[in-house]
């Protein structure tokens, strides 16, 4: 049974991408394709090391320190690469044919003999900015945690942070798990309970809300909708209440043992550092029944009351559409396996902060064109058909365009080691804006003026800042920052008209 499920849930994985790639017309790359791509965005707009790539200047001595390496893009979603000839300080030099017949052998050896399974390895030596690169290509593999071999299944090893780390147990815990095709929101949150408190603890009521269908008129009816959702599982005489159901629809997250933490915690502070705050709040509803509730909370606690000619009239510092995208995205996107922490969301006078377990899958310079990657498909596909959210892959987009239209700064996306963090702002003019606001604003409206196929321009950049026409100068010195910090390039660079240059991201 488990077997099958997981194989659905990879198809329709696979099925996903597939059908997002063809909605977009982008062609599936090859491993060489995609090792030259982590190597560019590892190396530009600032040299930093990715999860997916790990730079070498030569084979370190140390067999043991490389099996980690092994071991940890085995663990890998889609695996990851080594990459011979690159220096710490993002230099370059050529690897000769000799040295590189050696790195391929020792590590074929330590792939085949040090692991607790052999793994596959490929290879290829490619010409990049002048030198001989050597790409050894780790593949992900289906039975995981891969571990060292003569060590114990915690000796298992990931990417954190552009770093291979060693696993904690809750890691481990979680990669066999997933590895079994037993999902987060599949494990059982209150096992064996009846029919009647099935309905005390979950709000069935807003499930059929949501879903603008009639609430069925017995108790059985409503019970088997339920489980068509896979929200409960019968067993023999009882139910089983799913994770999944208790996430989206608890009317008391902390009744059930293990979800305690999964629930949205708001801090609201009286200055601008986190010295001085109000009792912290939590908010114990699943997040599909409570989701309208945090909205409202949020919007009213982000509003000011402004008087226009003789009108009062209170506004919030913040778009809704912003708010909830983003909300969504934390609280969907979080690591659900990770354990002691809660999404959080931290209210200041200047700012607001949205933080959820988990590092992002993916780059957040690359959050506006990525394709959709999900932690919790399944949760994220039930929030978007209750219509709380956007489509995956649009939410982001979305809520920077509503940012742009109520020319406020642009939002920060942060990674951590073990989170992910948003910062919002409100209206700022623009000379509050610090210049890290300003690039960060220009990068983000230029990526989305690329992905409505049209071109980021200096009048275009002035009107998403609220700058008039004679202060173009001022728009155009932000510009020049931008690109020369790698984030954004001209789109002709052999035009030497500067009223007429187009910009785009630096990976367009």
């Amino acid at each position: 049974m488990f077997y099958s499920r997981y194989r659905f849930q990879k198809s329709f994985a696979l099925f996903s991408i597939f059908n997002y790639f063809c909605e977009r017309k982008i062609p599936v790359m090859s491993w060489k394709e995609k090792a030259v791509k982590y190597l560019e965005e590892s190396l530009y707009p600032v040299p930093t090391e990715l999860n997916e790539i790990d730079w070498k200047s030569d084979l370190s001595s140390k067999s043991d320190r490389l099996a980690q390496h092994l071991c940890a893009f085995s663990n890998q979603d889609d695996g990851g690469f080594l990459v011979f000839g690159v220096n710490n300080d993002a230099s370059m030099l050529s690897i000769t044919k000799e040295r590189a017949d050696e790195i391929i052998k020792t590590l074929g050896n330590i792939a085949l003999n040090n692991l607790s399974q052999s793994i596959q390895i490929q290879h290829n030596v490619i010409e990049y900015g002048g030198n001989s690169l050597l790409f050894i290509y780790i593949l992900e593999q289906t039975a995981k945690p891969v571990y060292l071999r003569g060590k114990t299944i915690y000796d298992s090893y990931h990417r954190s942070a552009g770093q291979t780390v060693k696993m904690s147990q809750q890691e481990v815990k979680q990669m066999i798990a997933e590895s079994q095709g037993l999902m987060f929101h599949e494990q059982i949150a209150l096992a064996k309970v009846t029919a009647d408190d099935v309905l005390r603890l979950l709000d069935y009521d807003c499930y059929f809300q949501l879903t603008k269908r009639n609430l069925p008129e017995n108790k059985s009816a409503i019970l088997d909708t339920l489980a068509g959702e896979e929200f409960i599982e019968k067993q023999d005489d009882n139910w089983d209440i799913t994770n999944l159901g208790a996430l989206l629809f608890a009317r008391d997250l902390t009744q059930f043992k293990g979800l305690q933490y999964k629930t949205l915690r708001i801090i609201l502070y009286t200055g601008k550092g986190r010295i001085e705050a109000h009792p912290e709040l939590n908010f114990n509803e699943g997040y599909a029944c409570g989701f309208e509730h945090f909205i409202q909370f949020i919007m009213e606690r982000t509003s000011i009351e402004v008087i226009e000619k003789v009108f009062r009239e209170v506004k919030s510092s913040y778009p809704e559409r912003t708010v909830r995208e983003l909300l969504a995205n934390s609280l969907i996107h979080q690591n659900l396996w990770q354990t002691g922490t809660h999404t959080m969301i931290e209210i200041f006078p200047d700012r607001m902060e949205m933080t959820n377990p988990g590092t992002p899958l993916v780059d957040v310079n690359r959050f506006i064109d990525t394709p959709p990657k999900s932690r919790n498909e399944k949760i994220a596909i039930l929030m978007h058909n209750f219509d709380l959210c956007e489509l995956r892959g649009s939410g982001i987009d979305r809520a920077i365009e509503a940012v742009e239209q109520a020319i406020l700064p642009a939002p920060k996306f942060i990674k951590g080691d073990f989170y992910t963090k948003v910062i919002i702002y409100p209206k700022k003019t623009f000379a509050e804006m610090t210049k890290d606001d300003r690039i960060r604003a220009c990068y983000q409206h230029c990526c989305l003026k690329y992905m409505s196929n049209e071109k980021m321009t200096n009048q275009s950049f002035r009107e998403r800042m609220g700058i008039k026409e004679k202060n173009y100068s001022m728009v155009s010195r932000i510009i020049k920052e931008a690109a020369n910090s790698g984030l954004i390039k001209e789109y002709s660079p052999e035009n030497k008209s500067r009223k007429f240059t187009c910009y785009i991201p630096y990976w367009g």
